[in-house]
């Protein structure tokens, strides 16, 4: 838990616990906007008119769509999210999908901060 610090009129200190949110306690959306937060080098912006993580360079690396979190991902990072059940390669208007994207629905949200950490590595890396 996490310490909470409110002043008052007087401007002395309450402290209240607060509880950290959790993927089991949180909405999709409100997710995402934690591992923005969290995630040192991630940047908020948009693609595609949703809201994304951009690297330092400027390029996109996670997604937030339709509830799920879409990453930029090589190697074995790529090969960890395919082997999810129900991820996919990105296809946003279901004619051309967008090779190295994968699409992790929220049942794997407890992965969406490790996936967004190397997605935002590797598009660092990018010119």
């Amino acid at each position: 838990m996490a310490q909470n610090i409110n002043f008052n009129k007087n401007n002395e200190a309450n402290f209240t616990l607060i509880e950290k949110y959790t993927p089991e306690k949180m909405t999709p959306l409100e997710l995402f906007h934690q591992i923005a937060e969290e995630t040192p080098d991630a940047r908020p912006g948009k693609m595609f008119g949703a809201l994304c993580l951009k690297a330092g360079n400027g390029k996109a690396a996670a997604m937030f769509w339709k509830d799920n979190m879409v990453f930029k991902l090589t190697g074995e990072d790529e090969q960890e999210a395919r082997s999810l059940d129900g991820t996919s390669t990105f296809n946003p208007m279901g004619t051309k999908p967008m090779n190295g994207w994968i699409q992790v629905p929220f049942d794997y949200a407890d992965k969406w901060q490790a996936f967004a950490v190397s997605a935002l590595a590797y598009v660092s890396t990018l010119k």
